[in-house]
């Protein structure tokens, strides 16, 4: 009797446990999850570097999964999307890619898939001094500097077009070089006012361009002061001239008996 209370208490033991195992596995399944993770989207990203006014082929592009949800606006989630635009800045290994970072190449040249909308390319001759040494690359910020000679014999220098984009040195439109390269034309980016004003100064005399810091900000232009208008005297008063007034006199005239009476006007 002892040896079936035993048996039936470990089979008891047993069942309960079970049952404690069972209760327990769903309790941290409710909280912490099944444990599958949720599918992401398949995005376009940059297999290599790709430098700016590069080109993009496939070989540039593969495919990452980020969290669905989590994709920055303007990705390509297709690789025939981007294939055969032009990049407008230096893209990293891995980056996502970015509709605002690529513009189309339809027909004719790389460099004018560069050129932004309203704007103009412009080329100039340069030598090592005019091109800052050698150090003027793709994407760099310069200013233009005129020098000419008045009537007077007397030189004159001066800023006339600031912060103008440079897009290609020689017949390059991208370069993964940091080192100086002496090149003999650089071809700027500008509107088309800007591009009188370069074409004036470059007929009138030398120019000289300026490397500038690519962080720096374009100063706004300060507000012209207002004309002071200066008051001017209030006249004279005109005095107009008025006659005094007529006084009227009485003048007896005695005729014998009979008197009469005149009055006259001074």
């Amino acid at each position: 009797m002892a040896k079936k209370r035993g048996l039936l208490l470990i089979m008891l033991s047993v069942v309960m446990g079970i049952a404690a195992a069972w209760t327990a596995n769903r309790w941290v399944a409710a909280q912490v999850g099944t444990g599958e993770e949720e599918p992401g989207a398949h995005v376009v990203a940059a297999a290599m570097q790709i430098p700016y006014g590069t080109k993009v082929e496939k070989r540039h592009l593969k495919y990452v999964e980020i969290p669905e949800g989590a994709a920055p606006a303007g990705i390509f989630t297709n690789d025939e999307d981007v294939i055969g635009s032009v990049s407008t800045t230096d893209i990293a290994r891995g980056e996502i890619l970015i509709s605002e970072r690529f513009a189309r190449h339809d027909s004719g040249s790389t460099l004018a898939a560069l050129v932004g909308e309203n704007m103009r390319a412009l080329t100039v001759r340069v030598n090592d001094v005019i091109g800052v040494a050698g150090f003027l690359l793709p994407g760099n910020r310069v200013d233009v500097l005129s020098a000419r000679k008045e009537a007077n014999r007397r030189a004159v220098t001066e800023t006339i077009l600031r912060n103008i984009k440079v897009l290609a040195v020689d017949q390059t439109a991208s370069t993964d070089k940091n080192e100086p390269v002496i090149v003999r034309a650089v071809t700027l980016e500008m509107s088309p006012d800007q591009a009188e004003i370069l074409v004036k100064a470059r007929t009138e005399g030398e120019i000289q361009l300026t490397l500038r810091n690519p962080l720096e900000a374009e100063p706004e232009p300060e507000p012209e002061p207002e004309p002071v208008v200066e008051a001017k005297p209030k006249p004279a008063p005109v005095r107009r001239y008025t006659a005094p007034p007529k006084r009227s006199t009485t003048v007896e005239v005695i005729r014998g008996t009979k008197v009469d009476e005149k009055k006259t006007k001074s």
